[in-house]
Order: C-alpha cells, then structure tokens, then sequence
C-alpha cells in the first residue's frame, strides 16, 4: 500500500455532530469508526455532494440521514465527510474541487467512484465503515478496485431519506468494509431480518459472456472449479446483445430522472463540472419522453430474463468489472469507451434492484479485482450470509 496520498475527507473535518445518540438501546457497532459520502446530510454539516457551486446554493442541513442516525445509534463514531464526484454522476472517482484520489494500491490507478473518498478512507484504514451511494456502480466499482468488500443493498431496502438524490428509482445506500465479516455485521444491524431461505439449495449460475469479456477469465473460472467441484453451471442466456441494450437503456432512463432530478438547479445555478460530467449533464436534458419507453422496454427484457434464473434456485455470479483499475493517465477518450463496457457489467443490479455483494478475490501486482454475487431482491442478509461462507479460506 502506498504511504503518499491526498485526504479523502472534505475539509476541514467537522467532527461536532449535534445529534449524537444517546440512546440506551445496544450498541452493536460500538467504537467502530465511519467515513460518510459527502451526500448525507448531517445537521450542522456543510452538504456540497462534490460540488462547491451545490454548497453554495443550498441551505445548511439541519436533519441527519436516517441511515447516518441509525449508525450512530449503534455506537459508531464519526470521523468525518468524504469526497464523492460531482453530484455522484461519475465511476472513475476524480473530482477537479478537491486533490486528486488515487488507488490504496496503486498511485498510477485511478479509484474508482462516485464513493471514491469512502473507500480510500477505508482502504486506507481511516475508517472502519465506508458509507455510500450506488446508483450506476459507485460502491461496487471502488471496492473492486481498492480491494475491499462492497455492497448494494436491494433497491430501497435502506433509507436514503435526506439524501442527495441522483436517480432515485436506482440510487441505494450501501457500504465498503476491508473484509467480510464487518459488511455481515453492518448488514445485521441495518438490513430487514428475511423470513425466506432463498439460498438452501441454491446454486451458483455464471454469465458466461462477462466472464468471457473480463481481463481475469482464467482465474475465476479456476476459483469457480475449485470453490464448487466443478459443480456449478453457466448460462448464455443474458446474452451479449441483452447485456448492451440492458446498458444502453439504463443510462437512457438514469440520464432522464437526473435531468428531472437536477435539471432545473443545473439551469439556473450553471455550477462548473468537469467537462465529461458537463457533457453528461447536457445529453441527458436532451433525452425525451419516447427514448424512456423504449429504455423501459428494454429494462423490462432484462427483468424477466434475470428473474426466471433467479427463480430456479440460482444466484448469479459475475466480474465486479473488466479489470483492474484504469491507469490516471489513461485518455478521456478512452475512459469514456470503457465506461460504456463497465456498465454491461453494473447494470444489471441497477436495473432490477436486486442486492449485489463485490468480493475482492484477486489481487497481484499492485491491482485488485473480484467477483460479484446477485441475489433475488430483499435477499440482502442471506446474501452477505453467502458471500462470508464463498470467502472462506480465502488468502
């Protein structure tokens, strides 16, 4: 791990939190140190969501996000706000207001993001609990290239009430852990308890056409074998074709609530991004009402294809991404083609709302990379349940 790096943390750290709990309830999470994205409103506590032009045009909060209050109730300790990229409509985890985030393994390799500064917090051992947003990716695709442990709750299953939106019918709140067995015990204090078995017989199904177009193919078709005998199956049924569309009309239907979302402010406001986010923002005001039909037809495809395998007695199993982290120096031009390919890789927890677990399997050479589990919707706890047993023995 390199010893030179820029704060995740917003400056300056305002540690005087005015509602720290004083509950007398059990504290399960005592002591345990949270870093918290810089879109939770906390009462007292500069909101700027990656955007100083956001903080300037909005009132100090005077609540606490519900999830952030439920974690002090548990007897977390704060340690402070955490960079994200602008208004969280960003993967690669570099924002031009603040001083560049680099890779905990790797200074030459970008983050990741939009939950960049809570997974360098915790990958860099700042903090125990990484508390984020993933929308598009933006838990999974830092913890994977960090080499930590990520997880997207179910769609709604954790509140975001107070929370600075992006696409509301996608965002989800979730958390970056350095292992396992901390993502369990945070699911087990903030998750709903599920009164079905969704994995007693569950077996594992792997999308043949990731797997195929990831950088690590070898090694995790040789940890497949190993981990179940050689017992588990693949599938082509979410084909290559499905996968693109199913990316394609994600970002159509993301870009047309965020424009509904942020619009309006963007208009008036005309805060300065950075030129890709700048673009972003543009193409999505262009988007119309007949591109988010088609988007949700398309949408709709995908659910049914991932529900009828998650219906059998599946979980699926994926690579978090193509790859290791891209280097800083790689080319916007370049960043921009391979967001295109990552997001076949993300949207399909985007899509359906269903809980995702990153496990970070593989790390070599300074990079990192891993493996994704998705379970049907609200399977959440079972799935961190399942993703602490595929983990064991792992070195």
């Amino acid at each position: 791990m390199n010893s030179s790096f820029n704060s995740p943390f917003v400056l300056p750290v305002n540690l005087n939190i005015n509602n720290v709990s004083n509950t007398k309830a059990p504290q399960p999470l005592k002591g345990w140190t949270l870093a918290v994205k810089d879109l939770f409103h906390i009462d007292g506590i500069v909101t700027s969501a990656g955007n100083p032009d956001w903080a300037d045009s909005h009132p100090l909060p005077t609540k606490t996000s519900e999830t952030v209050s439920r974690l002090l109730d548990a007897g977390v300790q704060y340690v402070g706000k955490t960079i994200t990229d602008e208004l969280a409509y960003s993967l690669n985890g570099q924002n031009i207001h603040y001083p560049a985030l680099v890779n905990c393994l790797d200074n030459e390799r970008i983050c990741g993001g939009s939950s960049s500064g809570s997974a360098v917090a915790v990958g860099r051992k700042l903090a125990r609990i990484g508390l984020g947003t993933d929308t598009g990716g933006s838990i999974r695709i830092p913890a994977s290239y960090n080499g930590l442990v990520g997880f997207r709750p179910s769609h709604g299953l954790i509140s975001l009430k107070d929370v600075v939106p992006l696409a509301p019918s996608f965002d989800t709140a979730g958390w970056i852990t350095n292992n396992i067995e901390d993502a369990v015990e945070i699911g087990k204090f903030l998750l709903p308890k599920s009164v079905e078995k969704h994995f007693m017989a569950a077996q594992p199904l792997v999308l043949n056409n990731l797997v195929e177009s990831c950088e690590f193919k070898n090694e995790l078709y040789t940890w497949l074998d190993s981990k179940f005998d050689k017992n588990w199956q693949s599938s082509l049924a979410v084909t290559s074709e499905l996968l693109k569309d199913a990316s394609d009309a994600f970002r159509v239907l993301q870009g047309r609530e965020i424009w509904q979302t942020h619009g309006d402010w963007i208009k008036n406001t005309q805060p300065r991004f950075a030129d890709d986010i700048q673009q972003r923002f543009q193409w999505c005001s262009t988007l119309s009402a007949n591109d988010e039909l088609a988007a949700i037809e398309q949408q709709q495809r995908l659910i049914k294809t991932v529900s009828l395998i998650l219906n059998q007695q599946h979980y699926i199993v994926i690579p978090t991404t193509p790859g290791p982290a891209p280097r800083r120096d790689t080319s916007a031009r370049e960043i921009a083609e391979y967001r295109k390919k990552l997001m076949q890789f993300t949207c399909i927890a985007g899509l359906t709302g269903c809980p995702q677990l990153h496990m970070p399997l593989f790390q070599q050479k300074n990079t990192a990379y891993g493996v994704s589990i998705i379970g049907p919707k609200n399977s959440d706890l079972e799935l961190l349940f399942l993703g602490k047993q595929l983990m064991e023995n792992i070195e």
